[in-house]
């Protein structure tokens, strides 16, 4: 049962980390390389659509396969291994908690932003470069839960 918690915890953590490794790499890139009017209609299109099952499962999912998995890792194999579960789900955690409180507000606050009316270079410019460096923030975080899970996966089973 561990090392099928462990293996669930790894592949939802791998998409999580996957997920926001696209971000810091290609798509914010794609939409600085855009004219900021398209750059920001295309990020409020993003924003809709995210909040969708497919990445609730692995953005809900990851710190609770990762909790669990800890805990029967903890169980199982006791503390060294146990620490570097609960380290990796503290990595979790963070990606996590910097998306609740940096991204998502900045995501709604783009979100009311009037084409029309609001000066789009400016608004564009400071919300990119905000959100894309906490993205690689998060990703760095999600990326460390990844490896340190990927990590214990390939110890011996007990």
């Amino acid at each position: 049962m561990t090392r099928l918690l462990h293996f669930v915890s790894l592949v939802l953590l791998g998409l999580l980390a996957g997920f926001f490794y696209a971000y810091s790499n290609s798509v914010m890139w794609g939409l600085d390389d855009a004219a900021p009017a398209a750059a920001v209609e295309a990020m409020q299109g993003v924003n809709r659509v995210v909040r969708n099952p497919l990445f609730a499962v692995s953005f809900f999912g990851a710190p609770v396969a990762a909790t669990v998995a800890a805990a029967f890792l903890w169980r199982r194999d006791g503390a060294g291994a146990g620490l570097a579960a609960v380290l990796a789900l503290a990595f979790c955690l963070a990606s996590v908690g910097i998306t609740a409180v940096v991204n998502v507000p900045m995501n709604e606050a783009l979100a009311g932003i009037d084409p029309a009316t609001a000066d789009l270079p400016a608004v564009w410019a400071d919300y990119s470069e905000r959100w894309t460096f906490w993205n690689h923030v998060r990703f760095a975080a999600a990326l460390a839960a990844f490896a340190l899970t990927a990590l214990l996966a390939l110890r011996p089973a007990r």
